[in-house]
């Protein structure tokens, strides 16, 4: 439902910091400015959307954007959906949407070199992550610098 060329486009949520979220997305095509736009999302079918409570808008003051708090998705799903009108006309609903996490740095870098055996020790933790429980998923690359 909704007219053609009304459903937000480039729809993308980045998590940072491990549990802050930042959703922006663009207007749609045909969106005239009194198109107004409300995300809501949940991490599961069972629970309640969540409406967004801190909006980013643009110059002519519709949503185009969300930080969210305190998030967590645990089992990799979310569930977002958009809704909003235009002089009391319904906007097409979105479907596709990115989510990408930026992850923190490795956790308590140490080197530990001896002239002994001309080498270096380094190990680390992995990140703090949203969602990810498997340190076999993170590889690492290491660039070596001599000064």
């Amino acid at each position: 439902a909704g007219m053609n060329g009304t459903a937000i486009e480039n729809f993308v949520c980045v998590i940072f910091n491990v549990s802050f979220m930042n959703c922006t997305w663009q207007a749609g095509r045909t969106a005239s400015e009194d198109t107004q736009y409300f995300l809501y999302w949940k991490t599961s079918r069972k629970e309640d959307f969540t409406g967004c409570q801190n909006y980013i808008k643009d110059n002519c003051g519709r949503h185009t954007g969300c930080r969210f708090q305190n998030v967590t998705i645990e089992n990799k799903r979310a569930y977002f959906l958009v809704n909003g009108s235009r002089s009391g006309q319904n906007i097409q609903s979105v479907s596709d949407y990115i989510i990408v996490e930026r992850l923190t740095p490795p956790l308590n870098v140490t080197v530990n070199c001896t002239e002994a055996s001309h080498g270096c020790e380094i190990r680390w933790q992995p990140p703090c992550t949203s969602h990810v429980k498997k340190h076999a998923c993170f590889k690492y690359e290491i660039v070596i610098e001599n000064k």
